[in-house]
Parts: structure tokens; sequence; C-alpha cells
């Protein structure tokens, strides 16, 4: 039997549901994950894990889920973002105790001498420090013990699990409630003239570091000395190193159950220099292993078979269950390569740069390319125009236009989707009193630009046009969550995807075939593989669907993975043997309760939960359906490579510059996958103007088309980006250009105002 409970926490007994609701008034934050059995608060089954605790009650269910060890084990099933939730709420608690206690003892420092070593207030220069007199401390024995041991223990364990999650609680300094506007705009300056002396981009302010780094300087008090550059070089480095070799660890140990998926990660720089991020990928998190300069051997397969042999050895070939690949052929070919030398895992492309081919295909196409190139007109005009883009936000309620993505492709067709969605809006703007009236209704670019935007013609070219690419954009939107390990879905949802394509033409094979003939092209030659037709059918809410149908490609990838997954042909036979038992739905695979998770659970942990009559099929089974077929996610701020890997920055020891992207790459992991469960969508502010922003991806969208007359307002007066819902979670790296304290608001939240007056 396949030893799983470590990793997917079976649960400790079966019961019935004897559940009830939360008590009545109940305002603790735990009751939204547990609830009462048979009616009492001190008897709680936690939902994900439905674990039941007969005593300890609500507090005891929130150390369940905060991963707290001691008093009850931690839920191995409780989502990242619920994880992280409970851990602040119970340190914001023992924060507020802490203070309450401190107050205690203020209050009776008043009325007594002060002790040696107290400082009196007085002096406005310095922060007052308070000192427990020895009353206070012999009288706040076990309460207040257990109160800053609980909290100690905690914060060491959260920055061994997480370190890019674990948010520590700081004390923040006694004036900070009393500080004035003009110090809080001191403190703003400092920080911008640090950035702008040091060329950091803007994007820096949004990493959740950035906030830490300041409450923890906070704390400290005035007189801080930052630390110079040596240590930052030397000590830190190392410190951070060792605790991001501690994470990454911890990943290692579940690759034996799961399995893992290694990802190439290809880039090039500006300078068409070549450079390979490599990944590891489980269901746990993604772990950085090394960045190599492969200039000179990207267009070998032989010499890049060599450079993928090293890391498969280095992960281990019996970990791997699946290696992906970019799409250039001379990756493709030492993918195969690979795989024919081992045959004990398979390679295959990133799904998402796929789906990005066969968008740059479609736009290509004479009636899309037309669409695109009148779509790019519209936003350059609206772009760089100050007074255009203002009248545009205000018709629009603040919302924008361009949309940005991991890949161009997916950019363009999603400012696409953007540009149709407020067609009402754009053509009240360009027919509107506050239009007609300026000198831009006038111009030549102006006039182009109004005439499309009324064209009836333009609109139904769009709408066929996202007919195709909207649920071609759904399966890339899949491949990129982080909820869940996508190789169980995609075999299905690339086939719903062109059943939508065909039923929106309404099986009109003229109009449908250039599309379709595209994406089936394109698909199966560069991204199908044996494993994801295998996932499909292994996946219990695909299988089980009344929709679902079977073919010569499903089954014969089922058994390509059961021949190269499973060497033993004992094994084969037993998993072959098991198969019936699956598709009747007998033994536990039958269970009431096990119907009920086909759609709620991961495919992976429904397996590690009901396949236990049939260990063989359940190690198959949960190894393929914990990867993931796309590497596209890895990708966050590439100007930092290029930094990395410039002659300038090579000075340093090979080691520190190993030890250096190895942080920089495992920190960002850690807490974007953090913040990735929070939402299936992340959300950020998007300043179109700014091409650092936008990673230049679609930086001809908004490139200046020359110079116009009447325009009298600057970049400066245009009101801020509105904070938007984005498609990928990686357009968190973008620039916030928010720059006041006032203009922190989202335009969003405005209604639409029909006036035509600025």
């Amino acid at each position: 039997m396949v030893e799983t409970r470590e990793f997917f926490d079976l649960p400790a007994m079966q019961h019935k549901d004897y559940q009830g609701l939360a008590p009545r008034r109940a305002t603790d934050p735990g009751w939204a994950h547990g609830t009462m059995v048979n009616g009492g608060r001190q008897k709680i089954k936690c939902k994900y894990c439905h674990k039941i605790f007969l005593g300890g009650g609500i507090s005891r269910l929130k150390q369940h889920l905060a991963g707290e060890r001691g008093n009850v084990a931690p839920c191995e099933e409780v989502p990242e973002d619920v994880k992280l939730e409970i851990q602040q709420h119970l340190d914001f608690k023992v924060s507020e105790k802490l203070k309450r206690q401190k107050g205690l003892k203020s209050n009776k420092n008043s009325s007594t001498p002060c002790f040696e070593g107290m400082e009196e207030e007085g002096d406005d220069n310095n922060a007052v420090q308070i000192q427990k007199p020895l009353s206070v401390l012999a009288t706040s024995r076990r309460r207040g013990k257990e109160i800053v041991e609980g909290a100690s223990n905690r914060t060491k364990k959260r920055k061994k699990q997480n370190l890019a999650a674990a948010t520590p609680v700081v004390g923040l300094p006694l004036r900070q409630n009393f500080a004035s506007q003009e110090s809080i705009y001191e403190a703003d300056m400092a920080v911008a003239r640090f950035m702008y002396d040091a060329g950091l981009p803007f994007s820096a302010a949004n990493s959740c570091f950035f906030q830490q780094m300041a409450d923890a300087i906070a704390a400290v008090g005035p007189g801080y000395k930052m630390p110079s550059y040596q240590p930052l070089r030397s000590k830190l480095l190392n410190k951070v190193a060792q605790d991001a070799g501690v994470y990454s660890e911890e990943l290692k140990r579940t690759w034996e159950v799961t399995g893992c998926s290694v990802l190439v990660d290809r880039w090039m720089d500006r300078t068409d220099r070549t450079v390979i991020n490599f990944f590891v990928y489980c269901p746990k998190g993604t772990v950085f292993l090394k960045s190599v300069d492969a200039s000179d051997i990207t267009n070998s397969a032989e010499a890049l078979l060599n450079l993928f042999e090293s890391i498969v050895q280095e992960v281990g070939p019996k970990n791997i269950v699946n290696f992906v690949t970019d799409t250039l052929a001379s990756y493709r070919t030492a993918g195969k390569l690979l795989m024919n030398k081992y045959k004990t895992f398979f390679c295959s492309t990133c799904g998402v740069q796929c789906i990005d081919i066969i968008l740059e295909e479609i736009g290509r196409m004479d009636e899309v390319n037309d669409v695109l190139a009148k779509s790019k007109r519209i936003t350059r005009f609206i772009y760089n125009n100050a007074w255009v883009l203002k009248l545009m936000k205000k018709k629009t309620g603040g919302r924008d236009i361009l949309q940005v993505a991991v890949t161009r492709s997916t950019s363009i067709f999603l400012t696409l989707e953007n540009i149709l969605s407020l067609k009402d809006h754009l053509h009240q703007m360009f027919t509107g009193k506050a239009w007609i009236q300026s000198s831009f209704s006038k111009q030549r670019a102006g006039l182009e630009v109004a005439e499309i935007v009324t064209d009836p013609l333009f609109w139904s070219f769009c709408d066929q046009t996202l007919k195709v690419t909207k649920p071609l954009l759904s399966v890339l939107h899949l491949m990129e969550s982080e909820e869940r390990p996508s190789v169980g879905y995609i075999y299905d949802a690339m086939e719903k995807a062109k059943k939508s394509i065909v039923e929106a033409f309404d099986d009109k094979e003229f109009d449908l075939m250039p599309y379709l003939k595209v994406i089936d092209h394109k698909w199966q030659e560069e991204f199908h593989s044996p494993l994801h037709a295998a996932a499909y059918y292994l996946n219990p809410s695909v299988f089980y669907n009344p929709s679902f149908s079977s073919n010569k490609v499903i089954q014969k990838g089922l058994l390509d993975c059961i021949e190269t997954l499973e060497p033993n042909l004992s094994a084969q036979v037993l998993i072959t043997n098991h198969i019936n038992v699956y598709e009747e739905a007998k033994g536990d695979f039958g269970r009431p309760v096990a119907l009920r998770g086909r759609e709620s659970l991961a495919p992976a942990t429904w397996w590690s939960l009901y396949a236990v009559d049939c260990p063989e099929l359940q190690r198959l089974a949960i190894r393929i359906l914990s990867q993931t077929c796309s590497i596209t996610r890895c990708r966050r701020n590439w100007s930092m490579f290029e930094r990395i890997h410039s002659k300038k920055r090579n000075r340093l020891e090979h080691q520190r510059l190993n030890d250096l992207i190895f942080v920089h790459n495992n920190l960002h992991l850690q807490q974007r996958r953090a913040e990735a469960v929070k939402a299936k969508c992340s959300k950020g502010t998007l300043d179109p103007i700014c091409l650092e922003a936008m990673d230049a991806n679609i930086g001809d969208w908004v490139e200046d088309m020359g110079s116009m007359e009447g325009e009298d307002l600057s970049w400066m007066d245009v009101s801020v980006p509105s904070e938007r819902t984005f498609f990928s979670h990686e357009v968190q790296n973008m620039d916030d250009s928010v720059d006041s304290t006032e203009n922190r608001s989202s335009n969003a939240t405005k209604g639409i105002d029909g006036s035509d007056d600025l």
C-alpha cells in the first residue's frame, strides 16, 4: 500500500456527518472553517481534512489550521490563504493581549517610583521606553508566559515552513500613532530618493518584503543603522540562502510520493543572450534549482541533452514524472532524446507557450490582423494624449483598455476583449459633445480613431475573433492557475474549447475550418503527451461525468503511462487488473463520500483517500495527477536575471552568485504561492503609460504616434490607474504608480458619469 498520509493527510477516522452550524452570535473567524458536531461547541470538525476535535473548542481548530504543532497535528488540506489568515489572526490576538498587559503595567508604573534603568518621559527626541517593574513581572506568570512563548513558537515555525508567507508581528514605535503628515511625507521622500538613486524599478515596491522591512525598522526606532555592503553580500545572504534551502528540502521530501515536474524556462535578453532557469514543481510548491547561461548551446540538441541530463541526475530520475521544455525545436528534440534515454518519465512542451503560438497564428490571419491593427490605433491614440485618456477614464468609470498578461499574444487578445466590452462607452466618448468640441476631433489621427469606433463592421469582426480566442484564453487560465495541478484537466479543457468554438460559429464549416486547422495542428504537434490523456482518464471529476467518452488516444496514453512510470511487470499487471474497479466505482470508489469528493477534491487527493485497496494503481494515479504542464508560471522580473548574469555581477564568487539567484527566485516563488491561493486572479494597479510596468510586452500598443496639437495636459494630470483584476498572477510585478495618499482609492468604485464635461 502506498504511504500517502504524510502528504495528503488521510482522515483519522470515518464518521457520519452529524454537523451543526456555527454557534449563534459567533464572531470568531475560525467558525468559517469548521462545524459543530452534535451541536456541541467543544466537538468541532475541520472542513478540509474532516478531522474531529474532542475538546479545545474553536481555539484548538485554529491551531490545527495555522499549522501549530503541540496540542494538535497541523492540517495538510487547508488552503494556503486560509492558513495564512488564521496565522495572522492568532498573531493579532497575541499582540492585543500583550498590549493590554503592557497597558496595565504602565498604569501601575505611573503610581510607583521609576526603577533603575527606566527612562523618564520628557525628551521629545527620544522614544519612550518602558521597563517592566518586578511586581508586574511576578504577577504575569502563567498566562503571560504562554502568550509570549506561543508567539515565539509560531514565529520560529513559520520561518521554517514558509519564509515569504510568514509576516512577523512587530511592534510599532510609540510615537508612530501621532506622526504628522509632514513626517509621513518626509519618510515617503526618503524612500523615493533611495529608489531613484539606486535605480530600482518601481515594481520593487510591490514586493511583500517592502512593507515588512519598513515595519521592522520602525520597531527598532530612530537610530537604526542599515546593513552595509559587506554584511549584505556575506553573512546575511548566507543566512537567507540557508533558510530558503530548508524550505526547498521540505518540498524535496514529497517528490518520492507525488513525483515532480522539471520546468525548463528559457529566456532571451535584449542582447540575444539565452538564460535557462530550472525549476521543480510539485503540489506543495515550486522550487528553483539553478540558472544557466546557455547562449552557446541553445541551438544544439546534443549540448542541451547533456545539460538536461545533469538536471535529471540532480533531481533523481525516479522522482521525475514530467520534463517540461520550451517549444523551440532544439529543446523539443533534446527532450525526446532525454525521454528515450531514460524511459522512466515523459517530456512535453509548455502548454501556455503552445496556446500563445496558436493565438499568434490566429493573429496573422487577414481579418484578425486587420482588427488588431485598428485596435492598436485606438490604444495608441488614447494612451499618448492626456486629455483623451482622461476623457476615456471618465466615460468608462476609471477602467483601462490595456490588459497585460504573461505573453504578448495573450495580452493582445485580452486587450481586444476589453475594447469590445467598452464598446458603448467608447462610442459615447467619440460622439459626445466634449470630443466634438476638442481640437483632437479635427486632427487626422483623431478622425481615424473616431471612424474606427463608429464602424459596425469593426465591432462585428471583433466579436468573431473573440469567439475563437476566448475559449483558448480560458484554457490558458486553467494552466496558469495555482489552485490545483493542471495536468488532470488540460485534455478535457481543450476538447471543450474546440466544441465551444464550433458552437459559436453555428457549425459554419467555411468560417470555422481555418481556425480549427491551426488549433489542431499546433496542439498535436507542439503539446500532446500520453501523460495528458492518462490524466484525463484518471481524473474522477472528468471520468465519472456523463459526457466523458474514451477513444484510442486515451487508451493508448494510459497504457504508455503504465509501462513508462511503472517498470515492474508484476505491478503493471496489478494496475491493469484494478482499472476495472475504478471504472465501475467498486469498493471505496463507490462510497457516498467518494462520490461527493469527485468534484470538490483535487484528483490526487481523491485517489489518496479512496484507492487504498488498489495501492499500485493509487501510486500511479497520484504521480500522474500531481504534475503541471506550464512553465510560464515561473516568470517574474527578467531585469533581475539580466543584472545577475551581467559581467559586472559576475565578479562575485561563483557560489555567492548562485546563492543570490537561489534566494531571489525561491523567496518569490514562496510568496507568490501564498498570494495566488487568496484569489483565482491577482489584483494590481495598471499604468498603461509606463512601458516598464508591462515589461515592454505590448509596448507597441502604447507607442507615441508623434506630437499632437492641442495637448495641454501631462501624465500628472491623468487620474491614477484603477485597481483591476488581471488574468494572470504574473501581473503583480507591474508598477504601482500611486502618487499620494489621497489618490490610493480606486476609480473603479465610482459610477460612470454620462456627462460630457471634464
